[in-house]
């Protein structure tokens, strides 16, 4: 049982390393974390008194964040154990098979064996011979593990996913696994075992869904292997299966990853002539991709504020680039206009994408408050969050990126004092600043 299991402490705590706390963390989870940073000794008793006085929402959260992948300091993530076993005899604890599986893959990760497999079999034996229960659980766990690029444990758990396909009559149970090993296979590097799951999914009857496909496309693309991306999209073609945004940002995705941005603008080329909706993706794929762009934006004083001066300092491939996204249909859906507030929202979008859409936003704000087809709303709203999913909580690059801009345009939109995720500004003041 939990109980017995031995538990590392965690390592040290070294002063000159800033503690990397991960996205939406709570206050409260950061301050814990802090505390055991400070000393490793007291863990036991720090993490006893955190559970007793945190609400579920809040020990759930820490947990989360140390069983993450991105968590990246081994003396944090070791707290993870201990701190599930507690939460375990917190009277509003349920069991959840996701939450296991992320633990038992951290433990994998770690080397800890013996442990890992201890959860294992008392989830087994709580699990019982419910066969949709069975699969659902090794389905989280080969993706805990695959988010962990943990080659052994992805096959470990194909293996015991594979005997219980061949032993189930239920075709779902078929496809579940099986859309499981496959996305896992690629996310840890090996699309040709995964496009022979495909295969083998034909030959016991199953159809391979467009998700499979994806995620082989996906899985050559991330490993440079092009010709047989493009091999699988014609596959897909001849499968019935339309090319869409979704497969697009993952083939712009990849050739990014190999800055092959020739390519890129004939993909982005080819969407737009198969009217193939261009979203925020398309540009968080193909902006983090522009070398120029991210060399710009080190430096938040001296970035170009205008589309024009931005065209200037572009050259070659990556100027087409942008020439293509600025052409397409995102900032309008982004932005909501009535007569109350004209709003755009920033929200999913990378540095690059949020700096495109600022310069292309200026531009059509402007032309709305001076058209006669467009109603004049009392407000004007930038939405930029707060940071409370950034890397470091409350510390948004694209809210320090929106800052300077007002600033060296000398825009009259402020924070907001009711919402600090937001500049605002009266449209009709902002009128006058543009014109």
């Amino acid at each position: 049982m939990l109980a017995n299991l031995q538990v590392s402490r965690p390592q040290p705590w070294n002063h000159r390393s800033p503690l990397l706390i991960q996205c939406a963390l709570s206050k409260q989870g950061q301050l814990f974390l802090s505390s055991v940073a400070r000393d490793p000794s007291a863990s036991n008793r720090l993490i006893c008194k955190f559970i007793a006085s945190s609400p579920k929402s809040i020990a759930l959260n820490a947990l989360s964040h140390l069983l993450s992948p991105t968590t990246t300091h081994p003396h944090l993530s070791s707290l993870a154990l201990p701190l599930y076993s507690r939460i375990t005899e917190a009277s509003w604890f349920s069991w959840n098979p996701k939450l296991i599986a992320d633990l038992i893959a951290l433990l994998y990760k770690q080397g800890q064996l013996k442990e890992a497999e201890t959860l294992v079999s008392e989830t087994l034996i709580k699990l019982g011979s419910r066969e949709r229960d069975l699969v659902s659980f090794y389905c989280n766990l080969i993706d805990s593990h695959s988010k962990h690029n943990s080659n052994q444990g992805v096959f470990d758990v194909i293996s015991r996913l594979s005997q219980i396909v061949s032993e189930s009559s239920s075709v779902y149970v078929k496809e579940r696994a099986y859309k499981s090993m496959i996305s896992s296979l690629c996310a840890v590097g090996q699309p040709l075992e995964a496009e022979n799951l495909i295969e083998e999914m034909r030959v016991k009857g199953l159809k391979p869904s467009v998700f499979e496909f994806r995620s082989v496309v996906y899985g050559y693309g991330r490993v440079g292997l092009f010709e047989d991306m493009q091999r699988i999209l014609l596959q897909m073609g001849n499968e019935g299966f339309e090319l869409d945004t979704v497969v697009s940002n993952m083939v712009l995705s990849s050739y990014g990853a190999y800055n092959k941005q020739s390519e890129m603008v004939s993909w982005l080329q080819r969407m737009k002539n198969s009217s193939i909706p261009f979203s925020i993706r398309t540009y968080n794929s193909v902006l983090n991709s522009c070398p120029m762009i991210m060399s710009i934006l080190q430096d938040l004083k001296t970035f170009p504020p205008t589309i024009d001066e931005l065209m200037e300092t572009l050259k070659g491939d990556e100027a087409l680039l942008v020439k293509e996204l600025i052409g397409s249909m995102v900032l309008a859906e982004l932005m909501e206009w009535d007569c109350s507030e004209g709003k755009l929202d920033l929200h999913g979008m990378h540095l690059g994408s949020a700096y495109l859409i600022m310069l292309q936003w200026r531009e059509e704000l402007r032309y709305r408050l001076n058209a006669a087809e467009y109603v004049m709303p009392v407000e004007i709203t930038v939405v930029c969050g707060s940071g409370k999913h950034s890397s470091v909580r409350g510390e948004s690059p694209v809210k320090r990126m929106v800052r300077e801009m007002m600033t060296r345009t000398r825009s009259p939109m402020k924070i907001d004092r009711k919402n600090i995720g937001c500049f605002v500004a009266k449209a009709k003041v902002v009128k006058n600043w543009l014109c």
